[in-house]
């Protein structure tokens, strides 16, 4: 087994010790800044900031040192503050401790738009990563959290369901995280962030934590630092990640490559099978829930079941090993839940059998990379002194039908190139 510790700026005696143990095999990361002292030599510049790998293999068979040092994150900045170290470390410590005071801090520091600070948020999130790839690595490679997406139009009930659906985890041992996306105004770029006042209850436990945040205009409903929350959220120790995002239909696809498992959630008003297909987000769905399946709605709801299930059908199978299913609640009752919540871990069993969670999301990584890269892209292309000035009057030749979209377009990229 190989043990992995982070040491930040250790003495060069204590790494010379560190050669006389009796450890079988055993790894240490350093930050670039260490100072290894006589003996110990370095392939690489140590200036920039960055994490660095030191590796010692000590057969039984007899001594034998091998010093390897590889970059793990590297960052076009100047190193570390000791302000900054300090405050970085305090937040990695207090997240892996599961404090609630840490976690939010850190989601609020990733959710920052301030450069410096984006630059320390990577440098946290590469630190909790590492922590929660040795935690998945104890666990015999298997995922510590489940990750669920919730959406549906608004009025759904779906603030309501999360509650009695986290209230009943938290009951059984689980620690639930719900980040909750509002939608942001595109005239003021203010949001409500309401569903936590809706979610009082939950909110209270100390075992759920609950994250309201903009969307700030980004498409799919989520924050662009969605993924790394639920990242933050997973080294916290919750094993349930809930994301609640805004329903409004083909843009929540987005949702779907940075969950394990997505929900839909439809009122029984919701309208005919057809209109569910057109919708388009229900090819994405791995469960349909028809909501609020109590009084006078009880009839209407399992009409709108059957013609759901009559959909389902139509669509093109996506997993060999698991079939979307239509289920009916209700959050004011309690009927249903706990049915939906074995079909939910059903499916978390035979996706993980058949490998085919671990397949998804080392492919909704990829995706995210490349999300990230287009949108830095963009940003970059915006803000190009080349570029900035040229967009208002190119803009208005558009709007007024002087100039075909096409052709402002290459004119901006080749200013941009040039």
């Amino acid at each position: 087994m190989k043990i992995a510790m982070l040491l930040l700026f250790p003495h060069h005696h204590f790494l010379r010790n560190l050669s006389k143990t009796s450890f079988q095999n055993y790894q240490f990361i350093f930050h670039s800044g260490t100072r290894f002292g006589s003996g110990f030599s370095c392939t690489q510049s140590l200036n920039s900031f960055g994490l660095y790998r030191a590796e010692w293999m000590l057969p039984s068979c007899g001594f034998k040192r091998k010093l390897g040092i590889q970059t793990t994150l590297k960052l076009h900045t100047e190193g570390l503050s000791d302000k900054e170290r300090r405050f970085v470390n305090k937040l990695y410590t207090g997240v892996i401790q599961g404090q609630r005071a840490s976690l939010a801090e850190s989601i609020t520091l990733i959710e920052s738009t301030h450069s410096r600070k984006k630059e320390l948020a990577q440098v946290l999130l590469q630190m909790v990563l590492n922590y929660h790839k040795e935690q998945e690595q104890l666990n015999n490679g298997k995922p510590l959290a489940f990750r669920v997406g919730l959406s549906g139009p608004p009025g759904a009930g779906k603030s309501t369901f999360i509650e009695y659906l986290g209230k009943m985890l938290t009951r059984n041992g689980h620690k639930v995280s719900v980040l909750a996306v509002d939608p942001s105004s595109s005239t003021s770029g203010g949001s409500l962030l309401g569903d936590k006042t809706r979610m009082i209850e939950l909110s209270k436990d100390m075992n759920a934590y609950i994250r309201p945040s903009p969307t700030r205009g980004t498409l799919g409903g989520v924050t662009r630092t969605t993924n790394e929350a639920i990242l933050l959220c997973e080294g916290a120790g919750y094993d349930i990640i809930l994301i609640e995002t805004v329903g409004v239909g083909q843009s929540e696809f987005a949702v779907a490559d940075m969950v394990d498992m997505f929900v839909l959630l439809i009122p029984p008003a919701g309208g005919d099978e057809l209109q569910g297909i057109k919708r388009g987000i229900i090819e994405m769905a791995d469960l349909v829930v028809i909501t609020k399946s109590d009084g006078d709605l009880v009839v209407p709801a399992r009409r709108i079941q059957a013609e759901y299930v009559s959909a389902l059908k139509l669509l093109r199978k996506r997993s060999k090993v698991w079939k979307p299913k239509v289920v009916r609640i209700s959050a004011k009752t309690g009927e249903g839940i706990t049915e939906m919540w074995d079909r939910m871990k059903e499916f978390r069993d035979l996706r993980l059998a058949s490998h085919e969670l671990i397949a998804r999301r080392q492919q909704q990584q990829k995706v995210w990379m490349w999300n990230l890269i287009q949108e830095s892209v963009l940003e970059r292309f915006r803000n190009c002194s080349a570029v900035k000035d040229q967009i208002p009057l190119l803009e208005e030749k558009v709007a007024n039908g002087d100039l075909s979209p096409g052709l402002a377009a290459d004119i901006l990229l080749k200013a941009f190139k040039s």
